[in-house]
C-alpha cells in the first residue's frame, strides 16, 4: 500500500551534503585565525551540527575576547573557498526528481545562516526545493520545532503525512517536537522511526515498502 506522503523536509549537513571536510577547514581557519589551536574531534562533532553563532561561542566560550574576534574574522571571510569542500550525497537530486514529479513538497530546514544561499547557488540547488529555512530565518534554531512549523504552515502540511530526513540528535528532536515521522540518514543511533542508508531508499517509504521499526530489528 503506498503511502500519502505530502512533505519531506531535509536537513543540510550530513545529509544534503557530506559537509565535515568543509566544516573542519572553516572553524579551523578560524581558530588558529584569532591564535587557537585547531579543533578537537569533539568540537568537529558540536560546530557540524550547530549555528555559526552556537559553534563560535561553543569554541571560544572560555576567551570571550577570542570569541569576539572570531566573529569578526567571520564576516571578512571568503565563503566559496569553503563550499568548494562540501560533497552532494549519492542519489539525492535522482530522489528529489522523483518526489517533484509527485507534487510532494521538498524543503530544506537548516541551522546554516549566510551560507546557504552560496550553497544553493552554487549547487544549483533553487529548481530543486519549495522552501529553504535557515538559522535566520527563525528566533529558535534546531532543537526547537519553529523552522519545521514554518515550513508546514506555509504548505499547509498534515503532519502525519510530513517527514524529516536527518542525522543529528538535534534533527530527532525537531521533528519529534513538530509532530512529524523522523528518518534517520546513516545515523542508527538517532533512529526513531525509520532509517536509511541512501536517498532512494526513501522511495520505499512512499510505495509503502518501508517497514515500521515497531519490531527495532525493522529498518528501511
Amino acid at each position: 500500500m503506498k503511502v500519502d506522503l505530502r512533505g519531506v523536509i531535509y536537513d543540510c549537513d550530513g545529509v544534503i551534503f557530506d559537509s565535515l571536510d568543509s566544516n573542519r577547514k572553516l572553524y579551523n581557519d578560524i581558530c588558529t585565525g584569532v591564535g587557537r589551536p585547531p579543533m578537537a574531534k569533539d568540537e568537529l562533532h558540536f560546530v557540524h551540527t550547530h549555528t555559526l553563532a552556537e559553534a563560535i561561542h561553543h569554541l571560544f566560550r572560555y576567551n570571550p575576547e577570542q570569541e569576539k574576534a572570531a566573529l569578526e574574522l567571520w564576516k571578512r571571510i571568503d565563503i566559496s573557498r569553503y563550499i568548494s569542500y562540501l560533497r552532494m550525497e549519492p542519489n539525492l537530486l535522482s530522489t528529489l526528481e522523483v518526489l517533484k514529479q509527485r507534487r510532494i513538497i521538498r524543503a530544506i530546514c537548516t541551522s546554516r545562516s549566510t551560507t546557504m544561499k552560496f550553497i544553493m547557488e552554487k549547487f544549483q540547488l533553487w529548481p530543486h526545493f519549495d522552501m529553504v529555512v535557515t538559522a535566520l530565518d527563525v528566533t529558535n534554531p534546531k532543537p526547537h520545532p519553529e523552522a519545521l512549523d514554518k515550513i508546514i504552515a506555509t504548505f499547509q502540511l498534515d503532519r502525519r503525512k510530513t517527514i524529516m530526513v536527518g542525522d543529528s540528535p538535534n534533527d530527532r528532536l525537531a521533528a519529534e517536537a513538530a509532530g512529524i515521522i523522523f528518518v534517520a540518514y546513516k545515523n542508527r543511533d538517532i533512529a526513531s522511526d525509520f532509517f536509511i542508508n541512501d536517498h532512494l531508499a526513501l522511495l520505499n517509504y512512499i510505495e509503502g515498502n518501508a517497514k515500521s521499526i515497531m519490531n527495532k530489528e525493522d529498518k528501511i
